[in-house]
């Protein structure tokens, strides 16, 4: 016989207000990339304060072409010592193209350092609002405990400034699990029993995740967004304080220009030594980078898709979502839709910025590296897929240097990986392939690559400085101010700290090299990603697992090594950080999501942020609240039973399901009929369960007949007792 599930508590029906409010529907037209004239932009609310920073981009941009033209004399003169080949010219360009990428990072990066060393930061308060906001939280197959807590702890939190009147929440899933999806709902009603009539919470499951998130936020601002001034915008790892929001919806109200106003999220409450590593980087140097590029950006700057405002009516008429001629990965609908969905709301005449010194807004991040590069393979392909949208009419020079910046983010792995090469078989050729004597141009020389090794020294070590200089600001940054300084552990943790984060950082940058590398043949050659849900636990990895994602990087580092040795021993000291990286890949991987590690660090004082000595209370109320979720077994129970147990919930759970749809005639689903056959020749919920497969539990819980049926089953052990 079966083991019996537990029935976790039933749901109550003492406030049984529909689950979704009327509509107020908004048009959202699909833009067009191709067409566009300067007619259609809107005409400036406030002409004034529409600066363009020329001189922060003038200082950037042209210190990186000067440190670029540099670089590449520099690197011209090491290869020119004698006749040039074409596989030294080669070398030259890769390094051009991975010099310039790096420059450019370095001159923004001295921007941002420069402005918050001399900025003092600003505290100001939003004492009214008058427009109405709606929290809106996209989730995808995501632990219910951990999403419905965030929400609600952001809820109190937007309660607590006195302005929570001026804003609803919306759930808006689009899990296609049938257990999760019961789970959310279950999770949802006790949540507005909990807060009562006026909880302005709702929830919205959609049948089909058409589009994906940019299909999910669309579906909500199409249908609702009329009731809304501004939507803040999270992801399901989001928390936002209530100060934040209300800042945000502030600055919205006071910038009638503003189509998008984005925070910068800080990474919180992670634990393995991966996740810590990152959290303490965003936290250190991550000021640094995003304050150079909110400064050059102005009122043309990005959208991160998550933790921002954005003018809902704006985004309606301006952002809906081409989908791209052709198959995936480079067709179909856009995987990074924020990026796009900046450009074509600035095309329109609305700026879009950001507030890099706007506290309180925070985000998680993957546990471990194969949880990364899972997560930055769906990246890789959306990046990817701008190639085909930066050329679009319309956009502004900084809209395309956007898109540039993060094609280049993944093009610059594969990048990097051909000057490596290329650099290998030039030091072979000059060690084992004999000199051509006889060429077709008279020399008195034989002709083969030689190089100018001092100058190359010298030029790697100044690569290395650039490189390095961002998390050098970061630093003298968190060590200058005292509360930074004191919360991360003091000013020696703080050093030993960085120098944990640079190491690991060095040892890991092979294998991500590999990995991205790897992630853009693949979509080159064709093949698509999908849309994973992503893991956002604390745990490790089996270690089988581990073996084959890394395998053939550590085969990599081997041949590497060896060849390197056997060329030249210098070549293999030169080469020793990536040989050693990729070598250790498996340990290092498996390292990487281990909590232990990362909880003896935290013990040690080391990879500390002041939001782990000193957790914000909305961290602290958002951990307690997924305790108490977690406690009831929601995300734990079957989604049959779950209905067949509670009649009560079953009812509010046939309410909030849409109006069903009438098939056309001849148009049979085999899903619903198999799955009705099951239904009515089981004995018992116990043996359907066993009989049913996903998609026809997903049909059944969308059927009212069927829900009928299966609350007309038997439980087993009662058919049991009864006998």
């Amino acid at each position: 016989m079966d083991a019996v599930v537990d029935r976790p508590a039933p749901v109550s029906t003492a406030h049984a207000e529909p689950a979704l409010p009327p509509e107020a529907r908004l048009d959202m037209p699909t833009q067009s990339l191709r067409r566009w004239s300067r007619g259609e932009e809107r005409t400036r609310a406030r002409p004034a304060d529409w600066t363009t920073p020329w001189v922060s981009r003038l200082l950037v941009f042209g210190s990186a072409l000067a440190l670029t033209a540099y670089g590449v004399h520099e690197m011209y003169e090491v290869v020119s010592v004698s006749r040039t080949t074409v596989l030294q010219y080669l070398l030259l360009a890769f390094f051009t193209v991975n010099f310039s990428w790096i420059a450019l990072a370095f001159t923004s990066s001295i921007l941002g350092f420069v402005v918050l060393l001399v900025k003092k930061p600003e505290t100001p308060r939003a004492s009214s609002l008058s427009k109405r906001t709606v929290v809106v939280m996209p989730i995808y197959n995501e632990a219910t405990s951990r999403t419905f807590a965030a929400l609600a702890a952001i809820r109190e939190s937007v309660e607590a400034t006195g302005l929570g009147a001026n804003f609803d929440y919306f759930i808006l899933s689009d899990t296609t699990n049938p257990d999760i999806w019961i789970a959310e709902e279950r999770a949802f009603l006790a949540l507005r029993d909990r807060l009562g009539p006026d909880a302005r919470v709702y929830y919205r499951h959609r049948p089909k995740n058409h589009h994906r998130k940019a299909g999910n936020i669309a579906d909500f601002v199409t249908r609702w967004g009329g009731h809304y001034e501004h939507m803040v915008v999270l992801d399901a790892d989001s928390l936002m304080t209530g100060y934040c929001i209300v800042r945000l919806a502030a600055a919205m109200e006071a910038d009638p220009d503003a189509g998008i106003i984005q925070s910068l999220p800080l990474i919180i409450n992670r634990n393995t030594l991966f996740a810590r590593l990152q959290q303490f980087a965003a936290k250190i140097y991550g000021p640094v980078i995003a304050t150079g590029l909110a400064v050059w950006s102005g009122r043309e700057g990005n959208y991160w898709g998550h933790n921002a405002i954005i003018r809902t009516r704006a985004f309606a008429a301006h952002c809906g979502m081409p989908t791209l001629s052709g198959k995936p990965p480079f067709g179909g609908h856009i995987l990074s839709h924020d990026f796009v969905e900046a450009a074509l709301i600035r095309r329109a005449g609305w700026t879009v910025y950001m507030l890099p010194d706007l506290e309180g807004s925070y985000e998680e991040s993957p546990p471990s590296l194969i949880d990364l590069a899972t997560r930055d393979r769906r990246w890789c392909q959306g990046n990817l897929q701008h190639s085909r949208v930066i050329g679009a009419a319309g956009l502004t020079w900084s809209t395309r240097q956007h898109f540039a910046t993060g094609i280049m983010s993944y093009l610059a792995s594969p990048l990097w990986l051909a000057q490596l090469v290329v650099g290998i078989v030039l030091v072979l050729q000059t060690r084992y392939v004999r000199p051509e004597y006889f060429t077709t141009e008279f020399s008195l020389f034989p002709s083969w690559p030689r190089f100018d090794a001092e100058r190359a020294l010298q030029l790697f070590l100044i690569t290395m400085a650039i490189l390095l200089a961002p998390k050098l600001f970061g630093l003298l940054l968190a060590l200058i101010r005292r509360s930074l300084r004191q919360g991360s552990g003091g000013a020696l943790r703080l050093v030993a700290s960085s120098l944990i984060e640079v190491i690991m950082s060095a040892l890991l940058a092979p294998i991500l090299m590999l990995i991205q590398s790897g992630a853009v043949f693949q979509i080159i050659a064709g093949r698509d990603t999908g849309w994973n849900p992503q893991r956002r636990d604390d745990g490790s990895i089996p270690l089988r697992d581990i073996v084959r994602r890394h395998r053939l990087h550590t085969a990599f580092g081997i041949f590497a090594g060896v060849s390197a040795f056997m060329i030249a021993p210098s070549l293999f000291g030169w080469m020793s950080p990536t040989i050693v990286g990729l070598v250790l890949a498996i340990p290092i991987s498996a390292a990487s999501g281990q909590l232990s590690l990362g909880l003896a660090l935290k013990r040690a004082g080391l990879l500390l942020t002041p939001e782990e000595t000193s957790p914000p209370p909305i961290a602290l109320r958002a951990n307690a609240l997924m305790g108490q979720l977690a406690t009831a077994g929601f995300d734990d129970a079957n989604a049959l039973l779950a209905i067949h147990g509670d009649p009560q919930f079953r009812a509010r759970h046939e309410a909030m399901l849409p109006p069903p749809e009438r098939p056309r005639r001849g148009d049979i689903d085999r899903d619903r009929v198999v799955a009705e056959a099951k239904v009515r020749e089981a004995d018992s919920i116990e043996e359907l369960i066993g009989w049913l497969h996903g998609k026809e539990v997903a049909v059944v819980l969308h059927d009212r007949l069927l829900l009928g049926l299966v609350a007309g089953l038997p439980r087993r052990d009662a058919a049991l007792a009864a006998e």
